[in-house]
């Protein structure tokens, strides 16, 4: 695959490029099986609804396509599980989680490797990526399979790390 540079303007970076060097979607790291791709989990509600409204030129149209989204603010009903399950973006800046090339954190990292971005930071990410399991973990313990009423904030938190938790 040919080297395609994308040159990225929103509100957090300003002329910052990066190169797709593999296909969409494809040739993921061996310890790297998300269950969603960055469109289904929009589709789905994460974040809030907040989460890159600004970004949308950056990313394929059909992403944002029945996306629920709010552009103004956090809106936790959004969320497929209607609960907020995510920290502030200064939390996450101050638990040093946050790496400069993707200053809105762990989804847009995402977001850019399943696109074909390869980076530095990539086995940083997928090993936070293998962290969340201990809450897939939590919910096959103490909840009746299928019951998506049971430990609603540990399945949006999996859902926003692209885990599916609705067949646990």
């Amino acid at each position: 695959m040919k080297k395609h540079r994308v040159v990225v303007n929103d509100l957090m970076q300003q002329r910052f490029a990066y190169y797709l060097t593999e296909p969409v979607g494809k040739h993921f790291h061996s310890e790297f099986r998300p269950d969603l791709a960055p469109r289904q989990m929009l589709q789905m509600g994460v974040f809030g609804g907040k989460y890159m409204t600004d970004c949308v030129d950056e990313f394929p149209a059909d992403w944002f396509d029945n996306a629920r989204l709010c552009h103004e603010r956090h809106v936790p009903e959004l969320n497929f599980f209607g609960v907020n399950a995510s920290q502030s973006l200064a939390v996450w800046r101050e638990k040093g989680w946050i790496h400069a090339d993707d200053p809105r954190g762990w989804f847009q990292w995402y977001c850019r490797y399943y696109m074909g971005r390869r980076c530095s930071d990539d086995m940083r990410q997928i090993k936070r990526w293998k962290a969340m399991k201990r809450h897939a973990a939590q919910i096959k313990k103490h909840c009746l399979k299928g019951d998506l009423g049971c430990r609603r904030r540990q399945r949006q938190a999996l859902l926003n790390w692209a885990y599916d938790s609705r067949d646990i």
